[in-house]
């Protein structure tokens, strides 16, 4: 008789059902530091739309707002960059 495998469950990150932009009735905005910091991950990485729950449009501008801010030095490249 075959042994049974063991299978562990990998964590997996909340998903949001709505997107905070559209509840909000705003637009990511690269001086919004405190609002773009809950889109990114704890590397500095833009989170997934599936994770964040924004709509295709406005993770769009999520990226370029996130890009500028970046830029701009408001916001870290990487986790070893810290404000």
């Amino acid at each position: 008789m075959p042994k049974a495998r063991k299978t562990t469950a990998k964590p997996k990150m909340k998903k949001a059902t709505v997107c905070y932009f559209t509840q909000t009735n705003s637009k990511p905005d690269y001086k919004d530091v405190l609002v773009l910091k809950r889109f990114i991950s704890e590397r500095g990485k833009l989170l997934h739309k599936n994770y964040t729950g924004c709509t295709a449009h406005n993770q769009r501008l999520l990226s370029k707002a996130v890009k500028r801010a970046r830029y701009m030095a408001l916001l870290p490249y990487t986790d070893r960059h810290a404000l």
